[in-house]
């Protein structure tokens, strides 16, 4: 199991963001965490990667508890983290952003010029990019530079929460085009999306978060099928 949570609870503050949840992630999955926005699937990611502490429960990446190490030391560990809304730093250039990806020791022990152009092999036109700054791309470039910089670091596991957020339809079936690249060489992907119907038809397993509980779970294809999930999710 490369990723176990168990019982999670989160709060903020007096109100309960996550309950009582539950899920696990295996080398090589793809997993997508699915719901309507508000769920609390922000909320899981950040305190997966070590940004907020969950009141209760047990969170271990590769069997090792890591409930109680701060953001650097999680992504020294192989997990990486794409948040929402990309958090790029606007006055720095799209290679300069990148650079900040590959500052832990573990990105320190594979080729800084590999890593790159590893980057560009999947989004060419940051290559063409790379001296502007990042607050003069396109949304789907910004998004391009905010997985390239996680990419950096080498992680075993990426958390990617709403990457097709604000893109337009050509670029959102991009996003998934790598999404799907990144996993067949290799890397685990945890998907939070509410692109429901892309999001399902690309992952091994998928959990249906409501109201920060989990309420359905299965494989993409059952959880597609599943009538409640068609009306209460999809709309159809």
């Amino acid at each position: 199991m490369l990723l176990n949570c168990s019982n999670l609870n989160i709060h903020y503050g007096q109100m309960q963001a996550v309950m009582d949840v539950s899920f696990s992630v295996e080398k090589g999955e793809i997993v997508a965490i699915v719901g309507a926005n508000g769920a609390g699937k922000t909320t899981l990611l950040k305190s997966i990667s070590g940004l907020i502490k969950p009141t209760s429960g047990e969170i271990e990446y590769n069997g090792q508890s890591i409930n109680d190490l701060r953001a650097h030391e999680i992504v020294g560990l192989g997990l990486s983290f794409v948040p929402e809304g990309r958090e790029l730093f606007p006055f720095m250039t799209v290679l300069e952003n990148l650079k900040l990806g590959a500052y832990s020791e573990r990105a320190r022990q594979h080729d800084f010029e590999e890593n790159i152009e590893r980057v560009y092999k999947h989004f060419p036109r940051l290559k063409e990019r790379e001296k502007q700054w990042a607050k003069t791309l396109s949304g789907g470039e910004q998004q391009m530079v905010a997985i390239g910089r996680a990419l950096m670091s080498n992680p075993d596991l990426l958390m990617l929460d709403e990457p097709s957020l604000g893109l337009a339809p050509n670029l959102v079936l991009l996003m998934f085009d790598v999404v799907k690249e990144l996993n067949d060489q290799g890397t685990t992907i945890l998907l939070v999306e509410q692109n429901v119907l892309h999001s399902l038809e690309l992952a091994d397993r998928g959990y249906v978060l409501e109201t920060g509980s989990i309420t359905l779970e299965g494989n993409g294809e059952e959880l597609i099928n599943n009538e409640y999930l068609k009306k209460a999710i999809l709309g159809m």
